[in-house]
């Protein structure tokens, strides 16, 4: 029976708004939550600013459950609001660790919402309870929360708060605050977590972890927030902050162009969709073979199929059809329910893989037991040969930095071969992208490929395991 933690999760997703008149924001947070719900799907929750008084909904599950008509409306109307979708990279899934985070302190109220995960964690919430700070969950967010108040206490302003709290943060973080007055948006210095900013017809401001979730929220891109970058808004206008920019070298994370985002976004200026397709046109490039189709799987699978079959010549085709109401099969809590969940979720279209020599496309390969399942339902379906091919190189090592592996026993390239994992997962062959061509995901090759051996951009952690607050609360 495998556990939870061994699953690869992904991301969180934030979002964030400022009107400049009093209006249902909490309707504009749905539909950007929504959009995002790919980044999350434990928890959702919503925090509506009306001139300072803060109404929260906060609950386990899925955004269109939590959400009602009624739980919308009694959220009320208001100029700010900040929302977040989760997954558990650091504390359990639990209604208690469900965000935005709430802060009442000395100066007024905070409400925060952060995507990615702190390398520092332990010792930065270690000093703080030996200071006398009291925690009630068991993330990260939380360090950041108290780490923020603390400086809050010194300083003349919410803005200046966050910038001296970050000088204490190492890792990911993708943060969007909500005081009284003003609403923030912050990135850490490497850039590992995506954050991007957006303006409605009506002069509504937003930030969203996705260009997609602007898309849904009716909002015009406008760009991407830089590494270090904190962009404060208020009534005064629009104020950047940019003292920890430049001061690490940018790593955004490889993973969100291979499988995190969705294709329709646009991350620092390269577009999801087209990133994935000019990685599988590497990839026919890397490992050609003689097929008959070329197949993906859906959905962070299709775009590089459609790049590998173009480069390749060999024809692409739908290989499968896919059940929308199922959650992505690494949810599932052991391996048993893991596969079921698969057949759930994909059925071959046999007339397009029977009698065939199929080249088989997917973002990554973490424990094999999905690729392993998916390739017997190929065969099942009459596929005569199953080249498989990755759109990113072996995942071989620990990800600090907000992807839910904390160790190298979940991974499947850590211990076998390619060769071997080939011959365990069923196919006739089997190859990966290369550690340079992932490079190519982003324009500028400034990507962080650590998860693939490509080396840590931060020191690595003392205590890094996703449960590590456990123990200190109970009950």
């Amino acid at each position: 029976m495998e556990s939870k933690q061994d699953a690869l999760h992904e991301e969180c997703g934030v979002f964030g708004a400022y009107a400049p008149v009093k209006t249902d924001l909490a309707a504009l947070c749905y539909y950007g939550l929504f959009a995002l719900q790919h980044r999350g799907q434990e928890s959702a929750g919503i925090v509506l600013n009306d001139q300072g008084c803060f109404t929260a909904c906060r609950e386990t599950g899925l955004v269109s459950e939590i959400f009602t008509p009624a739980r919308l409306a009694g959220l009320g109307q208001g100029n700010m609001a900040v929302g977040h979708v989760r997954y558990a990279t650091t504390g359990a899934d639990s209604r208690r660790n469900a965000q935005p985070l709430l802060v009442n302190h000395h100066k007024g109220r905070m409400a925060l919402c952060h995507n990615g995960n702190l390398v520092n964690a332990y010792e930065l919430r270690t000093f703080l309870e030996e200071q006398g700070s009291i925690f009630h969950t068991t993330t990260d967010s939380e360090v950041i929360a108290h780490l923020i108040v603390r400086e809050r206490l010194r300083c003349g302003s919410i803005e200046e708060a966050v910038c001296r709290a970050m000088e204490h943060l190492v890792g990911a973080y993708s943060l969007v605050i909500c005081s009284s007055r003003k609403l923030m948006a912050a990135r850490d210095p490497n850039g590992f977590r995506p954050l991007c900013m957006g303006k409605r017809p009506d002069g509504t401001l937003l930030f969203a972890s996705e260009t997609c979730a602007l898309d849904a929220a009716g909002a015009v891109y406008v760009r991407d927030l830089l590494p270090g970058e904190v962009v404060t808004v208020s009534k005064g206008g629009i104020r950047s902050d940019k003292r920890h920019c430049n001061k690490s070298p940018k790593t955004l994370c490889a993973f969100e162009y291979i499988y995190f985002s969705r294709p329709d976004s646009v991350l620092d200026g390269v577009s999801v969709s087209l990133a994935r397709q000019k990685a599988g046109a590497r990839l026919a490039q890397e490992h050609p073979v003689d097929a008959d189709v070329v197949i993906g799987v859906p959905d962070s699978g299709l775009d590089a199929a459609i790049g590998y079959a173009r480069e390749s010549g060999i024809p692409y085709a739908m290989g499968f059809t896919k059940n929308k109401y199922i959650a992505r099969t690494f949810i599932a809590p052991n391996q048993a329910l893991r596969e079921a969940a698969v057949n759930l979720k994909l059925n071959p279209i046999r007339s397009a893989v029977a009698g065939k020599r199929v080249v088989l496309i997917d973002d990554s390969i973490v424990r094999g037991t999905t690729c392993r399942r998916i390739i017997t339902l190929l065969r099942q379906a009459g596929a005569k040969e199953i080249h498989m091919r990755v759109s990113a190189p072996p995942f071989v090592s620990p990800c600090w930095y907000g992807t839910n592996i904390d160790s190298p026993g979940a991974l499947i390239a850590s211990q076998f071969s390619v060769r071997e994992i080939g011959e365990q997962i069923g196919a006739d062959s089997l190859g990966y992208l290369s550690l340079e061509h992932a490079k190519a995901y982003a324009a500028d090759g400034r990507v962080c490929l650590a998860c693939f051996g490509g080396g840590y951009p931060t020191a690595i952690p003392a205590h890094g395991e996703k449960a590590r607050f456990e123990g200190k609360i109970k009950g």
